[in-house]
């Protein structure tokens, strides 16, 4: 494992990263965690495949033992990214992205996009949601102490903990529509999907698929974290 300190936003950060195979650095794939997640469970996937490349495997901004400074936007996190791989002179041949990652993934616009379960498309929120946000506003507007201990209570399990710069992160991020980015995007991209994921729904991947026009769709079994057991799988196909 190792720390770069990156100077970009006005701000530092220190990102946690560790590359892998560094034989073939000019062959190189990114790996890209989801939200509230970090580069070990990516690393736990694909570690035994894909030999054939130098992986980097990077902690984003807030997660793992990478820091958060201020708030950001996903495009924020794509310059941070960035300024990473010119540091370490890295032009990546692949990332690959899981959820959120797969988001940040796109902006970087690499020859080869692998697209994990990725965020991206919105989707309705529930009845319950919906009711209490609404509840919230009614509150901010009548007892607007009130509303911030109800306001608290809305909080994702994915930020209920996080200090303030990764929540207001989280509420710029959650509702991003990137269909725009993804029907602009042009180079060669394979989506791959859990059939039973309810965090980012089957109909989500289709809907991406849909949109990038050099792109293959592939669901495999399991949920959100189905590359898990299926990283041989998504090799094979990468292998074609």
């Amino acid at each position: 494992m190792a720390q770069k300190v990156i100077k970009a936003l006005q701000a530092e950060f220190e990102i946690s990263y560790e590359l892998t195979n560094i034989n073939n650095k000019s062959n190189t794939i990114i790996f890209l965690h989801g939200w509230g997640s970090n580069k070990d469970i990516m690393k736990q996937a694909f570690k035994n495949t894909l030999n054939d490349y130098c992986h980097l495997y990077v902690d984003m901004p807030g997660f793992g033992k990478s820091n958060l400074p201020i708030s950001l936007h996903t495009i924020q996190y794509a310059t941070i990214i960035q300024e990473l791989l010119n540091s370490l002179e890295i032009t990546p041949n692949m990332i690959i992205g899981h959820s959120f990652g797969g988001k940040v993934a796109t902006l970087l616009n690499p020859k080869i996009l692998v697209l994990l379960s990725s965020a991206g498309i919105k989707t309705q929120k529930s009845i319950k949601v919906r009711s209490k946000i609404a509840v919230t506003k009614i509150l901010n507007k009548i007892a607007p102490n009130l509303a911030k201990i109800f306001k608290n209570s809305l909080r994702s399990k994915d930020v209920y903990n996080a200090d303030e710069n990764l929540y207001q992160t989280f509420k710029n991020v959650v509702d991003e529509d990137f269909s725009d980015i993804f029907e602009n995007f042009t180079n060669k991209t394979f989506i791959f999907w859990g059939r039973d994921d309810l965090i980012t729904p089957l109909t989500s991947g289709k809907i991406i698929h849909s949109k990038i026009k050099d792109s293959k769709f592939i669901e495999l079994d399991g949920d959100h974290f189905f590359f898990l057991q299926q990283a041989n799988k998504i090799q094979k196909v990468l292998d074609c």
